[in-house]
């Protein structure tokens, strides 16, 4: 007998027994956000939107399995997404969107904030944007004389482990814009934002180059999978205008 007929009872025909389920974790989020939730339950009120007629705990459960945690189901290839049983291309879908979106999120509260700082806000767009990627990228925030970022731009790539940056490039790119100021950021597909003798050296020259030309380099983060390396932070970019200062006189 198929499922929303009257079976000749005086009693209404569940279609789908994990219904209540699904309620109970959609009204537990819009009450709490995702602060009480599992990555498990979390994972499973994400596939309920693909999936309107069938549990999805299995599959949240075989995902979670299979790419070792939620971060890693959401930014797993599409490809290793469907080799879990259960999982389509809906589910797929919705898995890679959501991530896509909170990062077009993060990347517009940066570019709409009265003022830039290298706070919080930065660091979570770095760490969600540039953490997981498998090759080294360059990445250039440009802001104007307030502190506002006018433009943000990936520069260069590179291979797993080394990224060529041309100082001469990433000042052509900011002067085009009438940048007052930049902040630079790369990964580490490694994990470690531990800043290698090549980072330090680039470091430093863009730091001088900038200053030749009116510019101030604000900062060069090091993205790692967990943490960040701050030049700014770490007292180097202050070292270096002492430096450019004896320079001068």
């Amino acid at each position: 007998m198929g499922g929303g007929q009257n079976d000749g009872l005086d009693r209404p025909v569940i279609d789908n027994p994990g219904t209540g389920h699904r309620e109970r974790l959609r009204d537990k989020f819009l009450r709490f956000g995702l602060e009480k939730f599992t990555d498990e339950e979390a994972l499973e009120l994400l596939l309920t939107l693909a999936t309107p007629r069938r549990d999805c705990k299995q599959q949240a459960r075989a995902l979670l399995k299979a790419l070792g945690s939620l971060r890693g189901v959401l930014e797993a290839d599409p490809k290793a997404l469907a080799a879990v049983p259960g999982v389509g291309p809906k589910n797929i879908l919705g898995l890679k969107l959501v991530p896509a979106v909170a990062r077009r999120y993060l990347e517009d509260r940066l570019l709409t904030m009265g003022r830039l700082g290298q706070g919080r806000e930065l660091e979570d767009y770095l760490l969600f944007s540039m953490g997981g990627l498998n090759q080294e990228v360059f990445r250039v925030f440009l802001l104007n004389s307030a502190g506002q970022v006018i433009a943000s731009e990936d520069l260069f790539s590179g291979t797993l482990d080394q990224t060529v940056v041309y100082p001469r490039e990433v000042l052509a790119r900011a002067l085009a814009a009438g940048a007052a100021a930049l902040i630079c950021a790369h990964n580490h597909p490694s994990g470690d934002p531990a800043p290698s003798a090549s980072d330090r050296e680039i470091t430093r020259r863009l730091f001088h180059a900038c200053r030749a030309v009116g510019l101030e380099l604000l900062d060069h983060l090091v993205v790692g999978h967990k943490a960040i390396y701050s030049f700014a932070q770490r007292g180097e970019i202050a070292a270096w205008a002492a430096e450019h200062q004896a320079w001068a006189l």
